[in-house]
């Protein structure tokens, strides 16, 4: 017999069940970075460009970003554990297609499957996780949940790395595939019921993007996933240009630490300094671009340069969206799935003018473009943040 969920101010804080959560987000991540770790080993196996393995990142985000808002709220009605199962259906099948299929264009369509149930799992699951955690810990709830998101970069994508240098690409996503019916079956048994909420004018996305504080919040948004997933699509490259001592392995590894580190202080700070959190976050970030660019490669001061990152990159989903939830009352899906399109379109965005720059400056010279574009985001981004004192409000 499945749970059932009760009212919000009579829930407990349960870490097995926003564990499980953090699991799907752990798939989630996954699923979409996983091309960026074994970059040279899918260009020489499909016989395509690295900007075309670059591609498969953002062509994933820009469904995300596409469906997010329309299916959530499509689906805002539907029982929250019955719309989770057939998303981690859909993360199983779109990796497990792209892991058997030779075809470039049957691998896009499957990364656009993935992308869809993506956009509507991110927003849903923060959304479904809030309403089963006490008011006053919601921030921590989203912590928890969204450690997935850091867990994967830190330790799963280095694994699957590994794994794809080891036994090959394909079966990275064979693995993920595989993994994502694990979950999808805990999560049949052990995950509460929640029944979904009617759609209406007052929660409606037209009525969420009117709001002077989200746009806000959507502003931030946009500038900080540009900031770090320009750069991060091509981490490998940037490893190559600065001749990174222990190679991308080491380079995964150490920006995991930095991001472990982070989301277990963000977990415990978040709910009082949600604006301190975000302003320190964004200028630790623009630090660590600020190494890459003036000491190159030279050994320890990059290997600290990938640990800020890793600082930084570590709360940057949970910090958003802890921002909108804040901000209404009802329909939290409906809200988020908008902060979740603009963070996918963003990383659409930065993967596009990353292959651009890439094109018009042969070498390391468009690594080195990239990674000036990235700073200049997390500049733009900490000082809005700096200024917006009473949308970045905390508990």
């Amino acid at each position: 017999m499945s749970a059932v969920a009760r009212p919000a101010e009579e829930q407990s804080f349960s870490w097995f069940v926003l564990g499980l959560m953090a699991g799907v987000t752990f798939i989630g991540i996954l699923s979409e970075l996983a091309p960026s770790g074994i970059l040279p080993q899918m260009t020489e196996g499909l016989g395509v460009s690295e900007s075309q393995v670059g591609f498969m990142i953002g062509v994933y985000a820009l469904a995300s970003a596409v469906a997010a808002i329309p299916l959530i709220s499509a689906t805002l009605a539907v029982n929250r554990k019955l719309l989770l199962m057939v998303l981690l259906i859909g993360f199983a099948v779109s990796n497990i297609v792209v892991g058997i299929s030779s075809s470039y264009a049957v691998i896009i369509a499957s990364r656009i499957v993935g992308g869809i149930c993506a956009g509507v799992m991110w927003p849903m699951i923060a959304a479904y996780g809030t309403r089963l955690a006490p008011e006053h810990m919601h921030g921590k709830a989203i912590t928890v949940i969204m450690s997935g998101n850091t867990l994967g970069i830190s330790i799963g994508l280095p694994a699957m790395t590994t794994i794809g240098l080891t036994f090959g690409w394909r079966t990275v996503f064979v693995v993920m595939g595989l993994l994502a019916v694990v979950i999808a079956v805990l999560s049949y048994f052990y995950m509460p019921s929640v029944e979904g909420e009617k759609l209406s004018r007052s929660n409606s996305p037209l009525a969420v993007v009117k709001m002077p504080t989200i746009l806000i919040v959507l502003l931030l948004t946009f500038l900080s996933v540009a900031a770090h997933y320009g750069i991060y699509t091509y981490i490998t490259l940037l490893v190559e240009m600065i001749g990174f001592i222990g190679g991308i392995g080491m380079a995964l590894l150490i920006f995991g630490i930095g991001s472990v580190i982070s989301v277990v202080v963000s977990a415990r700070y978040i709910d009082a300094y949600l604006r301190p959190l975000i302003v320190v976050s964004l200028a630790i970030g623009g630090l660590a671009m600020a190494m890459f660019l003036a000491f190159g490669g030279t050994a320890g001061t990059s290997h600290l340069a990938f640990f800020l990152w890793g600082l930084a990159f570590g709360p940057l989903v949970t910090m958003y969206q802890t921002a909108v939830s804040k901000q209404v009352e009802e329909a939290k899906d409906v809200a988020t799935s908008v902060q979740s399109s603009v963070f996918n379109l963003s990383i659409m965005v930065a993967t596009w003018v990353g292959g651009l720059l890439l094109v018009g400056f042969p070498g390391s010279a468009g690594v080195r473009a990239i990674v000036y574009m990235s700073l200049a985001c997390f500049i733009m981004a900490t000082i809005a943040a700096f200024l917006a004192r009473q949308t970045l409000r905390s508990s």
